[in-house]
This record gives structure tokens, C-alpha cells and sequence, in this order.
């Protein structure tokens, strides 16, 4: 399940991640829910406004710097992983 919290500063977060625009560079498809009970996988994301809710503290920087490149997607069958063996997958 992804609760992710959006953290203010790098030092407070556990992953860094990249969102980018073309979906070829993603590592993982994301869709966001808009509760708790539809975020199930790394790949449904409900962002969470508390840090004590969160299954995963996030701080969004640019590619460069990030662990994990992501981009958002409209429908739930394109949501997922698009690397193999992704050191983060099943971590979120």
C-alpha cells in the first residue's frame, strides 16, 4: 500500500523521486487514488497530508538526483512497474 507524504527537505525523506513527462523514462506508472482502500501496490499512490499516516516520505527533485523517475497516469491497467528487479519495488 502507498500513503505517500510529500517531506519539505531531502534529509526527511526516505526516496527521491523525479516526475517526468515521457512515459518511456518512467521506472513506474503511477495513479493516484483518492483513498486509503484503492492504494494497493507501489503503483497506487494516495498522498496523504500526514507524515504519521505515510508508508513512504518522498521528496521530488529532478531527474538527476532522483532514485525513482515516475509519471502519473489516468486509467488503473496502466499503472505499474516498467523495470525489472527496480531496487525500491515493493518498498513504497
Amino acid at each position: 500500500m502507498a500513503r505517500i507524504y510529500q517531506t519539505g527537505t531531502m534529509g526527511e525523506a526516505q526516496l527521491r523521486v523525479a516526475i517526468v513527462d515521457a512515459m518511456g523514462e518512467a521506472d513506474l506508472w503511477v495513479k493516484r487514488v483518492d483513498s486509503w482502500g484503492l492504494a494497493v501496490g507501489d503503483e497506487r499512490w494516495f498522498v496523504t497530508a500526514s507524515r504519521q499516516d505515510a508508508t513512504c516520505r518522498v521528496f521530488f527533485c529532478s531527474q538527476g538526483m532522483a532514485q525513482l523517475k515516475v509519471a502519473f497516469v489516468d486509467a488503473y491497467g496502466q499503472a505499474g512497474w516498467r523495470v525489472e528487479g527496480h531496487p525500491f519495488k515493493g518498498r513504497l
